[in-house]
């Protein structure tokens, strides 16, 4: 039976917002496993943002709408993540000096289009295999951050899927 004196008395502690006497998540681990997935989405913003406005040509008109949504996608994600990381009492790392440090993904100033999608789809590969294993690391711990990786990992696997069917 649940206790509902007990409940409303912890509750009295606001001080740690939405964290509750109830989680059960290493919530240093999970900040850093945060922040690091922040600087991944910020790398991969980068990313994007320089491909798309490196991309001419009529040609790849296709090609550069991708990467523009996908930059847009990213930027979400990484909104998500600093929100997550301030609702668990943490502070989202913005750094520009430690970002690729920190990132699971790597920067890319590949001229050639190509070259640009293979680097794309190479980064998303990273990003699923990074979510899948902090999800796996979290657990049950912490239900709310487990279902915003997932969530972003789908996303992860369509931009994937999307970089695959680029490929020439």
């Amino acid at each position: 039976m649940i206790d509902k004196n007990a409940i409303r008395a912890a509750a009295r502690n606001m001080a740690d917002g939405p964290v509750t006497e109830g989680y059960r998540g290493n919530r240093a681990q999970v900040l850093q496993l945060l922040n690091e997935a922040l600087a991944t989405e910020l790398v991969c913003i980068a990313r994007y943002k320089r491909h798309y406005y490196t991309v001419t040509g009529l040609a790849h008109a296709t090609v550069k709408a991708e990467f523009l949504q996908h930059a847009t996608e990213e930027q979400q994600h990484a909104d998500w993540l600093a929100e997550r990381i301030i609702q668990l009492n943490g502070e989202p790392d913005f750094n520009p000096a430690t970002l690729l440090d920190r990132s699971h993904a790597e920067y890319d100033d590949s001229r050639e289009v190509q070259a640009m999608v293979r680097a794309n789809l190479v980064a998303e590969r990273v990003a699923i295999e990074s979510y899948r294993q902090m999800i796996e690391l979290i657990g049950d711990s912490d239900p709310t951050t487990k279902q915003l990786l997932t969530q972003i990992m789908a996303a992860e696997e369509e931009h994937a899927d999307d970089m695959r069917d680029l490929l020439a």
